[in-house]
């Protein structure tokens, strides 16, 4: 049922306690998953990243881009592999890393947001140094474990009312190469750099299930205390593990709230952080 015009108007003006809130604070938001893929899901996700940019909030993108990596390896016939879950990254695919991310996933992303009417400029995370990395774990081959952020580029580009959009390769500060680096953990890492208000993690389930099998338990709210227990009790598995520790990690480093937030549902970020009704995990 369409909603009326009071209806709406109410919408707006519950938005705006949270607009005056956030107005002026730095959200690090980290967007992969199906939102990357659909392109209706694009665009929700460009349009709340707007919105908020023309509020006032001051909002930086960090993403991934693992489907356009594995079709681009899959088009010179090499076979993607996994080690931990992570991309084992060969010379070779680090090339391909470098190509992928920092070329066409990041400059179709800036050019949909200033298609879309925002201001984005898109950055590398080799570009003045903003990530330095070393090597994670020789079986992961060229992955890198950030050990440094520097992040004047983003304010810079922040402070001029831009839209940084940042790919996730890293300059080696231990060899001469680059590095391939988790889009989770570099946007925590530079969420804290930043001293940003919030961390949004974009994901393709609901947020921190009490039972996997099952979306409506979703844990609305999860307290740094609670994490150990939920890791002992089995409720924080798998891959929702390092997603977690990110968030963790940026919560006690100053970070003010951490998101998971189901990426696959409409607008969810302007619905989290916009409205009176979350509708995923927040971590505090």
């Amino acid at each position: 049922m369409p909603y009326s015009h009071v209806e709406r108007a109410q919408i707006l003006v519950e938005a705006l306690p949270y607009i005056q809130k956030y107005s002026g604070k730095t959200v690090v938001v980290k967007y992969g998953g199906n939102a990357m893929i659909s392109d209706d899901l694009r665009h929700a996700v460009m349009s709340d990243i707007i919105l908020l940019s023309l509020v006032g909030i001051r909002v930086v993108v960090v993403h991934g881009g693992g489907p356009e990596i594995n079709e681009m390896l899959t088009k010179i016939g090499k076979q993607s592999q996994f080690v931990d879950g992570l991309r084992y990254t060969d010379a070779e695919t680090v090339d391909i890393v470098q190509q992928v991310l920092c070329g066409r996933v990041n400059k179709n992303l800036v050019a949909t947001l200033n298609r879309m009417g925002g201001r984005a400029i898109g950055l590398g995370g080799m570009d003045a140094a903003l990530f330095e990395a070393q090597v994670k774990d020789r079986k992961y081959g060229l992955v890198g474990e950030i050990v440094q952020v520097n992040p004047k580029v983003v304010e810079d580009m922040l402070d001029n009312g831009y839209i940084p959009v940042i790919s996730t390769v890293a300059q080696g500060r231990d060899a001469v190469t680059a590095y391939n680096i988790n889009a989770d953990t570099a946007a925590a890492k530079l969420a804290i750099a930043l001293k940003a208000e919030k961390l949004i993690l974009l994901t393709d389930v609901r947020g921190l299930l009490r039972d996997p099998k099952d979306e409506n338990t979703l844990i609305h709210v999860v307290h740094m205390s609670d994490v150990p227990m939920l890791k002992k009790s089995g409720v924080i598995q798998g891959g929702m593990i390092p997603k977690v520790e990110c968030c963790v990690e940026a919560v006690r480093s100053g970070v003010k709230r951490s998101h998971i937030l189901d990426g696959r549902i409409p607008h969810s970020i302007l619905i989290e952080m916009l409205s009176d009704r979350g509708i995923g995990t927040m971590l505090l």
